[in-house]
């Protein structure tokens, strides 16, 4: 699956737009997911979290903003991870 240079663009310059507001559903789908199955490409934390890439990449943005995530892209395949600061915070907000 190739990703759309909107998406690229998106992760690439970590910009929102300044009313973008995440969704806590959004956010705990993608902490539960990342908790389970570590880091990802982006195609399978999609499909995981059944989210599309567009509205995916704003949520890793906000998250890498936070210093929750830390994305990288190699070539047009962009993987995502917990960051130390992330995994505390997952495993605060886990319910198990």
């Amino acid at each position: 699956m190739v990703v759309s240079s909107k998406t690229v663009d998106i992760i690439n310059k970590k910009k929102l737009e300044p009313d973008f507001e995440p969704s806590l559903k959004t956010l705990s789908r993608i902490f539960k997911t990342m908790t389970d199955n570590g880091s990802e490409a982006k195609t399978s934390l999609s499909l995981d979290t059944n989210l599309n890439y567009t509205r995916l990449a704003k949520h890793i943005v906000w998250l890498e903003q936070k210093g929750l995530v830390k994305s990288t892209i190699d070539k047009s395949k962009i993987n995502v991870g917990l960051t130390a600061k992330g995994r505390v915070f997952a495993s605060t907000i886990s319910s198990d």
